[in-house]
């Protein structure tokens, strides 16, 4: 069995939010100095579900991912966790590109492994979208299910699922090649050990562009034109009274000229 897990870079989480900067030029948030990105949380669970997998069915997991020289180390961590190779996509106007572009890149790159098997996590932390893992699965013309909760099976019709709901959850036979979107109630990712890390700086990542994978530029169906912080005024209001009815006379008072009462 081949899995391939596709991997996105994002700012740690842990990082507050007073510290993030938006950068009105690029359009993107910017972490603090010093701060090394993190590998997007539902992307680590779909990385443990993978190696799990092949630890009971054998095989080979392939991790994959889009973006700068940066994104290099979190491929790196994905070896180290245990993954068997991984593919470096970068592009001079990858920044640019909507989600439905991205999936055609990754797809293209999928493509290339044929595997049996697509992990993604459920969406990405920076933006809760949830919508690449769609778009391969249509470039590709497999079936997708999302966001799952366990791999129960793998049997000779497909691999049995639990779907999270919003009621509940469904189990589902999902003929495989599949994509699958992991939420992380599926498991807890391990954590590599410092060995696997020093043999992982070791590793060599080979990188493709757009052009490499045979595809040409896309004009973005979804451009992002503002990103801002939203900001809340509030203030508060005492309301002293000589008598516990006269405060509450005019508390009345302010609450109906709020309109609130």
């Amino acid at each position: 069995m081949h899995i391939v897990v596709t991997i996105k870079q994002v700012i740690d989480p842990l990082v507050p939010p007073a510290h993030l900067r938006l950068n009105a030029a690029t359009r993107q948030v910017d972490a603090p100095a010093g701060i090394a990105p993190a590998m997007n949380g539902y992307d680590a669970n779909a990385l443990e579900e993978a190696l799990k997998l092949v630890g009971v069915h054998g095989g080979t997991v392939t991790v994959v991912s889009l973006g700068g020289d940066s994104v290099r180390d979190t491929l790196r961590r994905g070896i180290a966790l245990g993954a068997t190779g991984a593919l470096h996509i970068t592009d001079p106007g990858y920044v640019g590109w909507d989600a439905l572009d991205t999936a055609h890149v990754l797809a293209a790159a999928i493509a290339r492994y044929t595997p049996d098997l697509v992990l993604c996590g459920r969406q990405a932390s920076d933006t809760d979208a949830g919508q690449v893992l769609f778009g391969i699965a249509e470039a590709l013309g497999w079936p997708v299910v999302s966001p799952v909760r366990a791999i129960h099976s793998i049997e000779e019709t497909g691999v049995v699922v639990d779907r999270l709901t919003e009621r509940g959850s469904q189990k589902l036979l999902v003929a495989l090649p599949a994509v699958l979107g992991i939420s992380s109630e599926a498991n807890e990712p391990r954590t590599p050990a410092v060995r696997s890390v020093m043999a992982a700086n070791r590793a060599r990542i080979p990188t493709v562009t757009r052009s490499e994978l045979g595809l040409n530029a896309e004009e973005g169906r979804v451009v992002l034109r503002r990103l801002s912080r939203d900001v809340h005024d509030s203030h508060a209001e005492i309301i002293a009274g000589a008598t516990p009815a006269e405060t509450g006379a005019k508390l009345a008072d302010a609450l109906h000229a709020a309109g609130l009462i």
